[in-house]
């Protein structure tokens, strides 16, 4: 039987977990049996996400329930057309999904435009976080997972406009002095191969997924010249060639602080202290918010 949707999301945060793991110890193999499996835990994911919207656009086969499903039919296609059939905090999901790491709305409304084909309005995207902490607030993990905040390294408040997935790790949600170039090159990666799948199965990637390559490989050095299309795969070795020179201080920069975070409630922890305040997180590239 297929895995549920909720047990493939446990998969990739543990495989998340162990990839991280290996990147701190230097275990090269290990590290690419991880990132192997993730690619294809993620794979089956994205095949049980577009299983379940075909299930729920089936028509039944018995004739008493065709009627009630034709018109639950027409409803969820009208819905599709008019980019409402997957509620937000989905579409979000999804996109931090293929980018790995924490992303503010700009970048993940790019991201769902790219692999997904709708444009998130990220005007949407304001007051997502605060009623996911609501909602948590009201019943603790009556969800598979919340979209939550990355926190700040020193402070443990939630980063300025940094969404993250309540099921990553902590380490991974946390954000460092060198948290926002080693995010940003972990997208780079992610998007890059996002675009090799989709062109192992014969299909072209989207105009919007080779701008959203191009604006990554522009800020990595040695990912791209000229004005052509970038290549993923070197995309791909240039970040990561440029994440290992920082891994493993970048690594300890999280480790310490999630140390401090764990006498945390589980809400501050997924939302931040707020009486802690905001703070911001400096972007590297310039286009970590694009």
């Amino acid at each position: 039987m297929p895995e549920s949707l909720e047990a493939l999301e446990q998969r990739m945060a543990d495989l998340r977990a162990a990839l991280r793991e290996a990147t701190r110890a230097g275990d090269k193999g290990a590290a690419s049996k991880a990132r192997r499996e993730l690619r294809a835990v993620e794979q089956a994911w994205n095949e049980a996400l577009d299983a379940e919207a075909d299930t729920a656009l089936a028509e039944p086969d018995e004739s008493a329930g065709r009627q009630r499903s034709d018109a639950v039919s027409a409803a969820v296609r009208a819905s599709r057309s008019a980019g409402a059939v997957i509620p937000v905090r989905e579409q979000v999901h999804q996109a931090l999904t293929v980018l790995g790491a924490n992303a503010a709305p700009k970048l993940i409304s790019a991201t769902h435009e790219a692999f997904f084909a709708d444009t998130i309005v990220t005007t949407r995207l304001a007051s997502l976080r605060r009623d996911e902490e609501r909602s948590f607030a009201a019943q603790a993990y009556a969800r598979p997972y919340y979209i939550c905040a990355a926190l700040t390294h020193d402070r443990l408040a939630p980063a300025r406009g940094l969404l993250a997935v309540s099921t990553w790790p902590l380490e991974q949600r946390i954000v460092g002095p060198l948290g926002p170039r080693t995010d940003f090159l972990t997208q780079a990666v992610r998007v890059a191969e996002q675009i090799q799948r989709i062109q192992a199965t014969g299909e072209q990637p989207s105009d919007a997924a080779w701008r959203l390559l191009h604006r990554f490989a522009q800020n990595v050095p040695g990912a791209h010249e000229g004005f052509g299309a970038p290549d993923p795969e070197r995309v791909i070795r240039a970040a990561t060639a440029e994440f290992e020179v920082h891994a493993e201080e970048d690594a300890a920069q999280r480790r310490a602080a999630a140390e401090r975070a764990r006498d945390l409630t589980d809400s501050q922890k997924l939302f931040g202290a707020p009486s802690l305040g905001l703070a911001g997180a400096a972007d590297p590239t310039g286009t970590h918010g694009t």
